[in-house]
């Protein structure tokens, strides 16, 4: 099978020591990086173009402009670049200067080439982490069709937006808090959708639509006779989410002995099924939604402090109307283009939204 090529590293070197300079350059390019060369940091800057280097090499003492001062500049064109400084007088107090202003290392003439080819390597691996990360952050946050999806400019519900492309890439259990009709089913879509996740299944759960016993069954499936009318048996939504993400609305109607069994599918993965001794493992995400306030219902000992604390590792809080009412436009134009009904669309008088 054939090897996949890698992509070079750009590096940039900057040193007035003509030897030294010519020595790295043959180095690293036999290492097969892609090299560009300066002994100045103002012929750096004139040479860089759309070389666009991944790591820089650079002297701390140049003539001219310095190491320092061509580093923030190179951060300022370039915010991803890590950067080695060196030089033959080092001190304490140069070097703390180096990595306040965003050195990834400070190395002291003479040095190791093998071990500077290290250190190059592991900037490179923490610039390519960086650039992943952005990628992630800045994607767009995925909705099922234009008609589910979080409405609004306002600073309330970009800071929501944010937060959902922020967390969707993690396996973190998510907690989503907001008033009845306030979106939180469509904030767990959208994690779900914007998450490496998206090709398997995403389930729901509604916990105020059932009573306990049904619930459990529901959540955990149950094994042939195990209660009157269990004829044959039956995976429960955790199983079917396998691999993807279940969607717990509601979790505060939870009754607090089925509360248990949820604290421990959170904990270690593992359930039973209604009327069974075997041990099943779970690798689902769980996204739970409540109206009510949690901390007021554990005082009341009607929901467990530990299983809130395992539901509580990411907080998203959709806020009220009222908070974002500069949205209320776009909110009226979402539903007149999306929920019409027959061939003539609905206008509004601008009066009314004045109202």
């Amino acid at each position: 099978m054939p090897s996949v090529a890698r992509p070079a590293i750009r590096l940039l070197i900057v040193d007035d020591d003509d030897e030294l300079r010519s020595l790295l350059v043959s180095r690293f390019e036999r290492a097969g990086m892609a090299v560009l060369a300066s002994a100045s940091a103002e012929e750096a800057l004139e040479k860089i173009g759309a070389f666009r280097p991944d790591v820089a090499l650079l002297d701390l003492h140049l003539p001219g402009l310095g190491g320092i001062e061509l580093l923030r500049k190179l951060k300022d064109l370039f915010p991803e670049i890590e950067a080695l400084l060196f030089t033959a007088h080092s001190s304490i107090e140069t070097a703390v200067q180096a990595m306040k202003h965003g050195a990834y290392d400070y190395l002291t003439k003479p040095f190791r080439l093998p071990e500077l080819e290290v250190h190059i390597q592991k900037a490179y691996e923490k610039v390519q982490l960086a650039r992943r990360e952005r990628q992630w952050v800045h994607h767009q946050v995925r909705f099922e069709s234009p008609r589910y999806r979080l409405v609004g400019s306002s600073p309330a519900i970009r800071r929501v937006v944010a937060l959902i492309e922020k967390v969707a890439g993690t396996d973190s259990t998510v907690l989503v808090r907001g008033a009845s009709g306030s979106g939180k089913e469509v904030v767990a879509r959208a994690l779900h959708a914007s998450s490496p996740r998206q090709d398997r299944p995403m389930v729901t759960i509604n916990c105020a639509a059932l009573q306990e016993t049904l619930l459990e069954s529901e959540l955990f499936g149950h094994e042939k006779g195990a209660f009157t009318g269990a004829v044959q048996a039956k995976p429960g939504l955790v199983e079917v989410a396998e691999g993807g993400t279940l969607f717990i609305d509601e979790i505060g109607e939870m009754a607090i002995g089925l509360q248990a069994k949820l604290l421990r599918v959170l904990e270690d993965g593992h359930f039973r099924r209604v009327g069974s001794t075997t041990e099943l493992r779970a690798d689902v995400r769980v996204i739970a939604a409540t109206n009510r306030r949690l901390e007021d219902e554990i005082k009341s000992n009607r929901f467990r402090e530990d299983l809130c604390y395992r539901l509580n590792v990411i907080t998203i809080t959709l806020p009220p109307l009222c908070e974002r009412r500069q949205d209320i436009p776009e909110l009226v134009e979402h539903f007149l283009t999306t929920r019409q009904l027959g061939p003539v669309r609905y206008h509004i008088q601008p009066e009314a939204l004045e109202s």
